[in-house]
């Protein structure tokens, strides 16, 4: 899977909440920094080329919807993003939310809790 760009991110999780969309169903859905509707267009096509995204066509008119599943891209990006920034360590992580006090004492002991469930 090649990586999104912010924008494309930000299409996609529009594309995960509708499931289907024509363009100006997700035009609709952007609150702010609007992009022109060829520029959205492009963006989406983009989309598919990269695999993420797939049309039903209409005539000339395309309804797109995710073909990677919101779980799959997060797993991703999340195991991206723990290797190149917390050296493929989980204690690195959770060390870094709680030095940012993202993360508190009450919800270590849930983890805890369920990670202890698991076993």
């Amino acid at each position: 899977m090649e990586k999104l760009t912010n924008k494309e991110e930000e299409i996609m999780q529009i594309l995960w909440k509708l499931e289907n969309a024509f363009v100006k169903d997700v035009l609709a859905e952007i609150k702010t920094d609007k992009p022109h509707y060829n520029t959205l267009s492009t963006i989406i096509r983009n989309l598919e080329e990269k695999g993420y995204v797939s049309h039903n066509a209409y005539g000339k008119t395309h309804q797109y919807y995710p073909v990677v599943k919101k779980e799959d891209y997060r797993k991703r990006f999340m195991n991206n993003a723990i290797h190149n920034y917390f050296n493929n360590s989980y204690k690195n992580v959770v060390s870094f939310f709680a030095k940012e006090e993202k993360i508190s004492v009450e919800e270590l002991k849930e983890i805890i809790d369920l990670i202890e469930k698991k076993k």
